[in-house]
């Protein structure tokens, strides 16, 4: 049996992330956990539109809707 292992993200927490979701969604925040399943938690989070960002606070993000991750900035 195969032991799952963490997502190698500690590096990236507190660091403003822009995150691509299946269904052409993009989220960007900064993350502020996550788990083995790539599951994420951004807080200031907003959902990047073609012409308006809106704001939705803190997010948690499931991670099988996940295809991409980018580092924006640090805090």
């Amino acid at each position: 049996m195969s032991k799952v292992q963490a997502p190698e993200l500690k590096k990236y927490m507190d660091k403003l992330l822009f995150v691509n979701l299946q269904g052409h969604r993009k989220v960007s925040g900064y993350l502020r956990g996550f788990d083995i399943f790539l599951n994420l938690v951004l807080d200031e989070a907003r959902e990047e539109g073609t012409a308006d960002k809106v704001e939705c606070g803190t997010v948690v993000i499931r991670g099988n809707s996940v295809t991409s991750m980018e580092l924006l900035a640090a805090r």
